[in-house]
């Protein structure tokens, strides 16, 4: 018997804004039992506003100035959805995804900023970079930090559009960043020519005039020209096909900024060319907050009560940019989103509870610190003004620093959890089930029905005589004479939070051992362990988690027939594959020779990656990259392995790369060589490595080292443990003849970007040197 507290509640939050940051970091340390966080993103790094100036300045590095998600969701026990909000069904309390099935909730709480407004002038999104969605603005800064520094020589343009606070600091910015490169490859500053758009008669107008006067001479001071009282009502592009980045493509979907001449159109009848225009107007809301009913402005911002509360629909909060309080309307400002944390949490917390929600109100007068770039600011409050001095730069930057710190360094071992058992004894409250084992585990026979129910496969065979859609206890195949059967078997504890891209990858894991060997996907077998919850909230994440594998097996032509649930204290998957193959086709460990070639598909490091992300030690964006080397499927590169002769092949799993390879060596009877810098590796590894992290199966898998020959050599480089890192859902490792190497490798590389020949098979006589361990296991390692 087992205690445990059931989910019984869905607490969502979409968004990683400041204000959510700040109340998924407090739950963490309150969190209510029965009730579940999830968190949809559709990054893992959220920027904070008070230090994007200085980032795009280029005195901050990517991290000092970004809340990284993972780990803070992770610290607080909530499950995080990597996905884009594109809607709600306020009826079934749902959050519809671009990618994903919908999510369901009980309270839910909004926080995705704004979008720049006024892109309805012509040719503004064709033609302008905005700032918002910061995330896509920074990558096209990159691409232009980037194109400056190749050419230092030659002179750009750039346009800013909007004079409140956002477009002076970025005007700052811009400036300061790109005339240290200039000056770094000793080339005039002068080459940047940087223009100022406002359509008022002075800068920064929701401050004291004072300010705006201050920041106007500053600028000018610098070179910049300002274009004041100058509504721009048209962007044309000049010149387009004498450029080598010019683009048809609207902004929002290009992946390179459009650095073609451009015409920037006044009321006025001013036109200026510009090369980069970005555009810093004033601030609008995602469209489909209205389209889903919620009641909202006029420039579609949530229209919230004193308690954050949507005002149409009580169990929908918002804060941040993309929130307006009805009776305190205040600008859109990052000061107002870090204060509303904190009263946001209490009141999530409240409706959870089912008690009287308590009002904010926010503080009319607030500070702001505006960055010149140079490490100096402004200091503006009221009708007080002051700088721009170097001691204020440095208080902002204290400040800043002091509330990133909130979100960095965190340990599992700060949770609390409330229904652990551990500490002051306790009594057991009603909501705390007893849950039995055995049968008695199994998940409810109403939610299994629903759930299958629900499951639309869109591959039929006929070779599946009793499947998923009848109630016999049996799945019943039928496998032709000519071929043989082919069974693979995978079962482990859920890696990542969301049910649905568990699904995913393990079914991609599962297939790759059918792959691996030639065979062809015909038909699987679930099993799922679901976590204790209400029955509707095991319903949804069975569906999910079902779907997810189920789209995966379909696309490789097979269907899932049945399977076994439990319920159990965490979420688990695994299935049995099936397959089938020409038994004269087969692909076998042991069909390695002389003079083949070793090829890996994809990079390494999924075991020490995870391994990290379960202490909070893993960034975001390296979880991101390993979650899509898993989610690639190996059929295609089976195929084309087998196309170009390949004469033995495995999957590189739990094993790690050597076990793997040992199991070949054995099966062949031959020694191998490998090219240690050859190998593929995933961002983030080295630096875990470099911190002594590893799996929990490494010191296991580390036992097969005395199958290499020169270990003592080799295990002083860096990359040395990863030769004995599990993966999940890894590459293939195939030997293929020499000859037809490197067409194999290039067709490869034409999905399998990771792709690499990473070895070759050896003869004994190759092998002169050294002792052998044992007749037939022998690896060779390079690497400097």
């Amino acid at each position: 018997m087992k205690l445990s507290t059931p989910t019984e509640t869905d607490l969502v939050l979409i968004g990683g804004g400041h204000s959510h940051a700040i109340a998924i970091k407090d739950f963490a340390m309150n969190p209510i039992p029965g009730v579940r966080l999830t968190l949809i993103t559709d990054v893992y790094h959220t920027p904070y506003s008070g230090m994007l100036p200085g980032y795009v300045a280029g005195l901050y590095t990517f991290d000092q100035c970004h809340i990284d998600l993972r780990p803070l969701a992770k610290f607080a026990g909530a499950r995080i959805f990597v996905d884009r909000a594109i809607g709600l069904d306020l009826e079934k309390n749902q959050v519809i995804c671009a990618n994903r099935p919908p999510v369901n909730f009980d309270v839910l709480s909004i926080d995705i900023g704004s979008t720049p407004a006024s892109l309805t002038v012509p040719g503004a999104i064709e033609y302008t970079l905005p700032v918002k969605p910061i995330s896509k603005f920074l990558t096209y800064w990159h691409q232009i930090t980037a194109t400056v520094a190749q050419l230092p020589e030659q002179k750009i343009r750039i346009g800013i559009v909007g004079g409140g606070v956002g477009g002076v600091e970025l005007a700052f910015a811009v400036q300061s960043h790109l005339h240290n490169i200039y000056q770094n490859a000793r080339q005039p500053t002068n080459n940047l020519e940087l223009h100022l758009f406002h359509r008022t008669t002075r800068l920064l107008p929701g401050r004291h005039r004072w300010v705006g006067k201050q920041v106007e001479k500053i600028l000018k001071s610098r070179g910049v020209v300002l274009h004041l009282e100058e509504n721009v009502t048209g962007v044309k592009s000049k010149d387009r096909q004498d450029s080598d980045f010019a683009s048809d493509a609207p902004m929002n979907e290009r992946k390179i900024p459009d650095f073609a001449p451009k015409i920037i159109e006044c009321n006025s009848g001013l036109q200026i060319e510009c090369d980069i225009l970005f555009w810093v107007t004033q601030a609008s809301a995602a469209p489909w907050l209205q389209t889903a009913g919620l009641a909202t402005d006029a420039s579609g911002f949530i229209l919230v009560n004193d308690k954050l509360q949507s005002i149409s629909h009580p169990q929908v909060f918002a804060a941040g940019d993309v929130a307006t309080m009805v009776n305190h309307s205040r600008p859109k400002a990052g000061v107002f989103a870090v204060r509303q944390g904190k009263p946001l949490l209490e009141n999530l917390q409240r409706a959870l509870h089912r008690k009287p929600l308590k009002s904010f109100i926010p503080q009319k007068k607030f500070l702001i610190l505006i960055g010149t770039g140079d490490q100096r600011a402004i200091a503006s409050r009221g009708k007080m003004g002051f700088g721009p001095e170097s001691l204020l730069w440095r208080w902002k930057d204290h400040i800043d620093r002091k509330f990133m710190d909130k979100f960095t360094n965190l340990k599992m071992e700060g949770r609390s959890y409330p229904s652990s058992g551990k500490g002051k004894s306790r009594r057991r409250k009603d909501s705390e089930i007893m849950h039995c084992a055995g049968c008695g585990a199994k998940v409810g026979s109403k939610v299994l029905e629903k759930v299958l129910h629900r499951i639309q496969q869109q591959t039929q065979r006929d070779d599946i005589l009793i499947g998923i859609n009848t109630p016999d206890d049996a799945a019943v195949v039928r496998v032709p004479t000519d071929k043989v059967m082919v069974q693979t078997i995978d079962y482990f504890p859920a890696l990542v939070d969301d049910p649905y891209l568990l699904g995913k990858i393990t079914a991609n894991h599962c297939l790759s051992d059918l792959f691996a060997m030639g065979a062809t996907p015909q038909s699987a077998l679930a099993i799922a362990t679901i976590p204790y919850a209400s029955s509707i909230k095991q319903e949804d994440d069975l569906y999910q988690l079902l779907l997810g594998a189920t789209e995966i097996l379909n696309q490789a032509g097979a269907v899932l027939m049945g399977g076994h649930t439990t319920e159990g204290a965490e979420l688990a998957f695994g299935l049995t594959c099936n397959g089938l193959a020409f038994s004269e086709k087969l692909l076998y460990n042991s069909g390695m020779q002389s003079g083949d070639v070793l090829i890996l598909t994809k990079a390494l490091g999924t075991g020490v990656l995870f391994a990290a992300d379960m202490r909070l030690r893993a960034k975001g964006r390296w979880i991101e990259s390993a979650i899509e080397s898993m989610l690639v499927s190996n059929q295609n590169a089976a195929k084309l392995l087998l196309e170009y002769g390949a004469t033995a092949c495995t999957d590189v799993t739990g094993f790690g790369l050597v076990g793997h390879l040992l199991e070949m060596v054995k099966a062949s009877q031959v020694a191998v060589e490998l090219e240690m810098e050859a190998i593929s590796v995933l961002p983030g590894v080295a630096e875990i490595l470099q911190q002594g992290i590893f799996s929990s199966l490494y010191p296991e898998n580390l036992r097969m080292s005395a199958s290499i020959q020169n270990s003592e050599q080799i295990s002083t480089h860096v990359l040395y443990p990863l030769l004995f890192d599990p993966q999940t859902s890894g590459g293939l490792l195939a030997a293929v003849p020499a000859e037809s190497a490197s067409a194999c490798l290039q067709a490869l590389q034409q999905e399998y970007s990771e792709s690499r020949i990473i070895g070759r098979v050896l003869t004994k006589s190759e092998v002169s040197r050294g002792e052998w361990h044992s007749p037939y296991e022998v690896i060779f390692v390079r690497g400097t």
